[in-house]
């Protein structure tokens, strides 16, 4: 009962993580259920059951609070899916350790673009629509990463949509969230067709949805009302200090590197953030000044 209690609590921290900055809730679950003694598949295959109702609660809040694109949502769901159901049937024979750091080294570059980019405030200048022959690869790919790998439909999806830049970053994280169900529910018919019901811990996942349900509605909201520099800073520190702790646990990097690496990205981070947060305050200032002058006599 203890143990269901606590993944219970796991559950609603990974979704309170994944609904306001877009990933984090199959990485942080399924590692959890590991370390709980279940192999990579059936790990995956809980995780992503208790993400069929975690998805829809978060899908939901983010529409109601309008952090949804529904031509992106349209765009990469069905890819998505296809990647996902591939993803699924195919972890209990094949390993994507191998793929593991060359897949991190990408998402480090991205997420060092992306912190820079929101640091200094650099407005990208592309403004026609997010096309199919974009948003298809990519839901492919982050489909069949997140279900051979028990997590990284966000990681994956969110930094490619935010280094992009025509999606404001609550409409990234809204988007890949509402779409995520559709990558959940057919991951889960995948393990159900190479693992069976028996091979999935039920009640570890129910455990785990009842805490993302209690969770999303204050994600969303989150994400809502959090200035899109701040949002922008927050998920490119989250991208690369979990993939740099990735690539340095696959080069055997010693201990003391790691957490000086470790280090100098969090320091980054609360610098950009500081940085951000003095760009919003200087934004607000001159438009109330902006206001004054036009009401003024």
């Amino acid at each position: 009962m203890r143990k269901l209690i606590v993944l219970a609590l796991v559950g609603a921290a990974a979704q309170l993580v994944d609904g306001s900055l877009g990933m984090g809730y199959g990485v942080t679950s399924t590692t959890l259920l590991m370390v709980a003694g279940l192999t990579p598949a059936a790990a995956s295959a809980s995780v992503h059951f208790s993400e069929l109702g975690t998805n829809i609660a978060s899908g939901l809040s983010h529409w109601k609070l309008r952090n949804v694109d529904w031509g992106v949502v349209a765009r990469i769901a069905g890819p998505g899916a296809i990647g996902a159901f591939l993803g699924a049937t195919v972890l209990s024979s094949l390993s994507t350790e191998a793929a593991a750091p060359v897949m991190s080294g990408i998402l480090v570059l991205l997420g060092l673009y992306i912190l820079v980019r929101f640091i200094l405030g650099i407005k990208p200048t592309l403004k026609q629509r997010l096309s199919a022959k974009f948003l298809a690869p990519l839901g492919l790919f982050a489909g069949f990463i997140d279900a051979s790998g028990g997590g990284g439909w966000g990681p994956v999806a969110t930094p490619a949509l935010l280094a992009d830049g025509r999606l404001a970053p609550r409409k990234v994280i809204g988007s890949v969230d509402t779409s995520e169900f559709a990558v959940s529910a057919a991951a889960s018919l995948g393990f159900l067709v190479g693992l069976g019901a028996a091979g999935i811990n039920w009640s570890f996942a129910l455990a785990l949805l009842a805490g993302g349900v209690v969770a999303a509605p204050l994600a969303a909201y989150l994400v809502r009302v959090a200035p899109a520099h701040l949002l922008g800073v927050a998920v490119g520190g989250i991208i690369l200090l979990t993939n740099a702790r990735t690539l340095l646990k696959s080069f055997d990097v010693s201990d003391p590197i790691r957490f000086g690496v470790y280090g100098v990205i969090a320091l980054v981070t609360l610098i950009g953030l500081s940085v951000a947060a003095q760009r919003v305050r200087k934004a607000a200032v001159s438009t109330q000044r902006e206001e004054e002058q036009v009401l003024a006599p």
